[in-house]
């Protein structure tokens, strides 16, 4: 018995998309993944407070939430779990799992940055004084002061004031500004 090519062709087809053969099996598609929506805080976010409250949406409304491996309190589909934060970066993993459905894993990362002590420039030159600024991660303005007969006396110029105050508590990146003279 001689079988048409075309007739061939489709009993290949048939078999290779597993809906051939004689025991009557379909290929089974995988489960649907959980639907899991991170709402805040937002990916790369920046705060400064110790903890920081992660919630979001995941559907099924009963799915089970974990966060960093803590259960996440679900109501409705919502959900939510405060979070502490170690200083710096922090990678805050989220899973939701549900039966019968494939689970959702996402990440979002919360850099936690904290505040740095402005240091004492007092009578420093110059380039000590932008030293001390740039390792305490603070930018640097400088106004030249003293006077006209500032530029007759010897020495190097040296801070005389600066603002914010040694030891204020700022932001990194804060402007710390000095005037200098050679006599204060």
């Amino acid at each position: 018995m001689r079988l048409s090519p075309v007739l061939v062709f489709a009993c290949l087809a048939a078999a290779a998309a597993g809906c051939g053969g004689g025991d009557g099996e379909r290929a089974q598609r995988p489960p649907a993944p959980v639907v899991l929506d991170v709402s805040s805080p937002v990916d790369d976010a920046l705060v400064r407070q110790e903890s920081v409250e992660i919630r979001g949406t995941v559907e099924p409304a009963g799915a089970a939430v974990r966060v960093l491996g803590r259960a996440a309190e679900v109501s409705g589909g919502v959900w939510s779990l405060d979070i502490a934060l170690e200083p710096g970066p922090n990678v805050i993993d989220v899973m939701a799992t549900a039966r019968g459905r494939a689970p959702t894993l996402t990440a979002v990362r919360v850099t936690r940055e904290l505040n740095v002590e402005v240091p004492d420039l007092d009578g420093l030159e110059v380039r000590e004084a932008q030293g001390r600024v740039g390792a305490a991660g603070l930018e640097l303005e400088v106004e030249e002061g003293g006077g006209l007969l500032d530029d007759l006396l010897p020495g190097e110029p040296a801070v005389c004031r600066q603002e914010p105050q040694a030891g204020a508590q700022v932001q990194r990146g804060t402007v710390v500004r000095v005037e200098t003279a050679r006599s204060c």
